[in-house]
């Protein structure tokens, strides 16, 4: 599975923003973005220069991306499909990313980042509706059953993450039953519920072009 391997913390002094890709530690002093928060580089710190239009989708496109740890190939097919769909293109498109396993098992409290939950995915600790599922881009639907597989409950990681999910707050589309270890997609995610300051409007301008 190809994967970015590239300085995480880089990304979100590139992007000016916060992305949390690494969990517990970007809510402490030890947050890189905290400690410099301007653009990694030789020239981080020269004096900010008026951005073009194409220059300000391609950033935008690209924070997306870093935020759900996405490659290119893959986000021009997850575009494609959602310009397929009825509806806005920026929000189906952000509607599908939301459904993605890793971000679900992240929501739901599993895993402390995006990072994390991909590898809870990938190392076959999450079932789906009682079956193992090991594909971080798997899309859940209303009424899937996301779940701890038994073994993995005791792990001290995890029970750490799950306990922590209060200060992150649950999405109403998930309703969580935090005895089992498990929770049900009640709905499908929408746009008002993705907090984080994403214009998807740029983005669709610039597949466009």
């Amino acid at each position: 599975m190809a994967r970015n391997i590239g300085a995480t913390c880089r990304s979100c002094r590139r992007e000016g923003l916060k992305l949390y890709h690494k969990g517990d530690r970007c809510f402490s002093d030890k947050c890189s973005f905290e400690r410099r928060a301007f653009a990694p580089g030789q020239h981080g710190q020269a004096r900010f220069k008026k951005q073009s239009d194409y220059a300000m989708q391609l950033r935008e496109k690209q924070k997306v991306k870093s935020m759900y740890g996405m490659l290119e190939k893959q986000f021009r097919l997850f575009f494609e499909k959602a310009e397929q769909q009825k509806g806005v293109t920026g929000e189906n498109l952000l509607v599908m990313l939301e459904r993605r396993l890793d971000n679900t098992v992240f929501r739901i409290g599993f895993a402390s980042s995006r990072n994390q939950a991909r590898q809870l995915v990938r190392h076959n600790h999450i079932q789906v509706n009682g079956r193992k599922v090991n594909i971080p881009s798997f899309l859940v639907s209303v009424g899937d059953v996301i779940s701890l597989k038994e073994k993995s409950r005791a792990n001290a990681l995890i029970n750490e993450n799950f306990e922590a999910v209060i200060r992150r707050g649950m999405p109403t589309w998930i309703e969580l039953d935090k005895d089992n270890y498990k929770a049900t997609i009640k709905a499908l995610p929408n746009r008002e519920e993705v907090t984080m300051p994403i214009q998807e409007r740029l983005i669709v301008e610039l597949y466009s072009k």
